[in-house]
C-alpha cells in the first residue's frame, strides 16, 4: 500500500467538490442559473455565492487570513440574511464565478501554509476554535451537501444529472430508460403507500 498524505486528500475532495458545482452551471442561460426551483429559492448561482462566502470565512478569517474582497456572509448580515443564496441582477455570472475562484486560490494558500493541527478562531458559534483538519472536513461535507442540491436543481432545469459532466457516476440510460425507472419507483410508492 503506498503512504498517503492526509492534507492533499483532503485538498482532492475539497477540489472535487468545487468542481462538481461548477459544472452545474454549464451551458445554462442567465435565467436557469438564477432561477428558484423550491420553495425556499434554491438556485445554482445563490449556491456558488453562499459556498463562496463560507470558503472565505473558513480558510480565511478563521485562520487570521482574510480573504481581500468582499463576500456576503450569511452570519452576520442583519439586513437580508439570504443574502448569499441568490444572485442579484446587478451581479454577473462571471463575476460570482470567478470571486468563487479567487476563494479556492486563497483557501489553498490557507491550506499549504498551515499544518493540519493549526487552530483557527471562527468569529461565531460555540465551537470557535477549530483545526485546520476539522475545517476542511467541514467545507467537503458543506460543499458536497450543496453539490446535492445543485444536481436536483440542474435536473429540474433541463435533466442533466451527475458528478461530473461525463455522467460516469450514474447508471446508464436514455429518456426512455429513465422514464421506465421513474415509473417502477412511483409505482412502488403508491403500492407501499396503499395509493396502488
Amino acid at each position: 500500500m503506498n503512504a498517503t498524505d492526509p492534507k492533499a486528500d483532503l485538498q482532492i475532495y475539497v477540489q472535487d467538490a468545487r468542481d462538481a458545482l461548477l459544472w452545474k452551471l454549464d451551458g445554462l442561460s442567465e435565467y436557469d442559473l438564477r432561477r428558484p426551483l423550491t420553495p425556499t429559492g434554491t438556485n445554482l448561482l445563490g449556491l456558488v455565492k453562499h459556498v463562496t462566502g463560507a470558503e472565505a470565512l473558513y480558510f480565511g478569517a478563521t485562520f487570521g487570513r482574510p480573504f481581500p474582497e468582499p463576500t456576503p456572509l450569511w452570519m452576520v448580515d442583519e439586513v437580508e440574511p439570504n443574502a448569499d443564496l441568490w444572485a442579484r441582477a446587478d451581479e454577473s455570472t462571471e463575476e460570482i464565478v470567478g470571486r468563487y475562484r479567487r476563494v479556492w486560490a486563497h483557501s489553498d494558500a490557507t491550506i499549504e501554509a498551515l499544518p493540519l493541527d493549526a487552530i483557527g478562531r471562527i468569529p461565531f458559534g460555540i465551537r470557535a476554535e477549530q483545526t485546520l483538519h476539522r475545517v476542511l472536513v467541514h467545507m467537503i461535507a458543506e460543499t458536497h451537501r450543496h453539490v446535492g442540491h445543485a444536481d436536483l436543481v440542474r435536473e429540474l432545469v433541463d435533466g442533466a444529472i451527475g458528478q461530473r459532466s461525463d455522467g460516469a457516476n450514474t447508471a446508464p440510460g436514455d429518456t426512455a430508460w429513465w422514464q421506465s425507472h421513474h415509473d417502477r419507483v412511483e409505482q412502488a410508492a403508491r403500492k407501499a403507500g396503499g395509493l396502488a
